[in-house]
């Protein structure tokens, strides 16, 4: 015998870092692991010390963190996460963000990451964000879940998908394959680039009268485009307004323009945490755990994570 044959097999460990462990907890029960003991915690001059309690030698490193606020200090714990396990010699690392930050400016952040990080992230701003990574990124999409949703509550023979401009319209279609062929709209708006969270709500492209309206966008932010598309198609006659976004960022005067405007309902995902201030008569909260969960499996095992969308990736 000139050689020593091994017969160890692929062992998958889950990671949380500090942004939202309520979420890394959801997928870890969903996946029926334990998350990896952790050690973390904040110098005095806010840098950031990460330390793994167990050997994490050859496993498959799944590091969860979702890009809450504030944003930065998130991502760089991500990295320290993620050089911490490289060094520590972990087989293959893969980044699980479902709330990836800086994806409205069609940039990554970026710092030290090894070679070997994979990406999983929930609904990029702009799909073509994939291609800014030197590693292969699986791209999740909530939309069956919401549409699913928003589908099982819905007269589906007066159903219209609005797009809160023309760049999602591809995003309406989809919801439209998924919801039986129902019409789509869009909503016609301008945006002065110098001026961040604001937009100028234009002309409903489409027929809504009479309708039930689902407004879908990837997030809601300051809510400031999405409450204009409210008060726009209800003036075009819509019968009533649901919102669907996969991201709540409830960035400053969110709240209070959803409470006061006149949507119906508004469903999103807890991709990012929510306090009880930001909670609301008429939100509905889905859980991406599941999602998240069979799309690691299915890295793990080597499968197929598009097959999880019915072909839409």
């Amino acid at each position: 015998m000139s050689e020593i044959r091994l017969s160890s097999e692929k062992r998958l460990r889950l990671f949380s870092g500090r942004g939202f462990p309520e979420l890394s907890d959801a997928v870890a029960a969903e996946l029926g692991i334990p998350l990896t003991p952790t050690s973390a915690y904040d110098f005095a001059n806010g840098e950031i010390f990460v330390r793994f309690e167990e050997s994490v030698r050859g496993c498959d490193a799944f590091v969860i963190q979702s890009h809450t606020a504030p944003v930065n200090k998130q991502i760089m714990e991500q990295l320290i996460m993620i050089d911490a396990l490289k060094r520590a010699s972990a087989k293959r690392i893969t980044v699980v963000a479902p709330f990836y930050g800086y994806a409205r400016q069609d940039k990554k952040h970026r710092g030290r990451e090894p070679i070997t990080a994979r990406l999983m992230v929930v609904d990029l701003h702009t799909s073509q964000i994939q291609g800014f990574f030197d590693g292969p990124v699986d791209h999740l999409f909530a939309l069956p879940m919401l549409a699913n949703y928003v589908g099982s509550k819905v007269d589906r023979t007066r159903l219209t998908i609005v797009s809160p401009d023309s760049g999602r319209v591809r995003v309406a279609e989809r919801w439209s394959e998924l919801l039986g062929g129902c019409p789509i709209a869009f909503i016609h708006k301008t945006r002065d680039p110098r001026v961040p969270n604001e937009s100028v709500t234009g002309k409903v492209v489409g027929e809504v009268d009479g309708q039930t309206c689902v407004v879908i966008d990837d997030m809601i932010d300051t809510a400031g485009t999405i409450t204009k598309a409210v008060d726009a198609l209800f003036a075009a006659g819509a019968k009533e307004v649901i919102v669907a976004a996969t991201h709540a960022v409830f960035s400053g005067p969110a709240v209070e323009r959803l409470k006061e405007s006149k949507v119906t309902e508004v469903v999103v995902t807890d991709s990012l945490p929510l306090s009880e201030d930001q909670r609301f008569d008429g939100l509905t909260v889905l859980s991406i755990a599941p999602l998240l969960a069979r799309a690691i499996r299915e890295v793990f095992e080597d499968g197929s994570v598009t097959s999880l969308f019915d072909g839409h990736s």
